[in-house]
């Protein structure tokens, strides 16, 4: 039985290192739309290139381009034990899209965790944020007092986007496109959500718990749902 995972949860919430770091301590593969699209292009991949063309545009990849590379994505065999998705679904059609995808794996069942923070603990994060100006890696705002990126040793800078005006924007969107996203999920027995205004490693204790107690009761459900089916 598979373990597959979705993380919600807005700008600056801390879904990408938390995602990352279930991930890693899973053994399993932390796949983002962000990541998919930059190999997809450094490989000269045809959707890939497509999605390219549509974002020096200035437009929204449809639903339709985003679900085949995700598809594509996940049929690869380092995802047969399960993945912890960052930044998809972003719609409730790629929502609906991912249902069949993950019906027909018929390998387990789908959790959803909605990391949550309070919208002036979000802003005062992504002000004090940096971003590696060589790989892209966010820097944890604890570690906000060096220059230097711990992964490549590139230099630090703020982001373009996490000026206090534009993160309120980027948060007033998120939650416009979250919501029918978030209303979707939450009525099934794999649906949580965790409190992100924590410390990093106890978001991660929780989030560790919340899974794995989440994934066992969509295994009884499916289970039931089977029993159910048979009689």
């Amino acid at each position: 039985m598979g373990l597959n995972v979705i993380m919600l949860g807005a700008p600056g919430a801390g879904k990408g290192t938390q995602a990352e770091r279930f991930a890693r301590q899973r053994g399993l593969p932390k796949i983002s739309t962000g990541e998919i699209l930059r190999q997809g292009i450094k490989d000269q991949l045809p959707m890939a290139l497509v999605a390219r063309a549509t974002m020096d545009r200035g437009e929204l990849v449809d639903d339709e381009t985003m679900v085949t590379i995700v598809r594509e994505r996940l049929v690869r065999p380092d995802a047969d034990a399960g993945f912890v998705l960052d930044g998809f679904p972003r719609t409730v059609s790629q929502a609906r899209s991912l249902d069949t995808i993950i019906e027909a794996r018929g390998n387990g069942p789908l959790v959803v965790v909605d990391i949550v923070v309070p919208e002036e603990h979000l802003v005062r994060r992504l002000a004090g944020r940096r971003i590696c100006s060589k790989c892209g890696t966010n820097a944890e705002p604890a570690d906000g007092a060096g220059t230097t990126c711990q992964r490549c040793g590139g230099v630090l800078v703020q982001r373009d986007d996490d000026g206090q005006q534009v993160v309120l924007e980027r948060l007033r969107v998120y939650h416009l496109a979250t919501e029918p996203l978030v209303h979707y999920y939450r009525g099934r027995p794999t649906f949580r959500t965790v409190n992100g205004a924590q410390a990093p490693d106890r978001v991660a204790r929780e989030l560790d718990a919340t899974i794995d107690e989440a994934a066992a009761q969509g295994a009884r459900a499916a289970l039931e749902a089977q029993g159910s089916a048979g009689r």
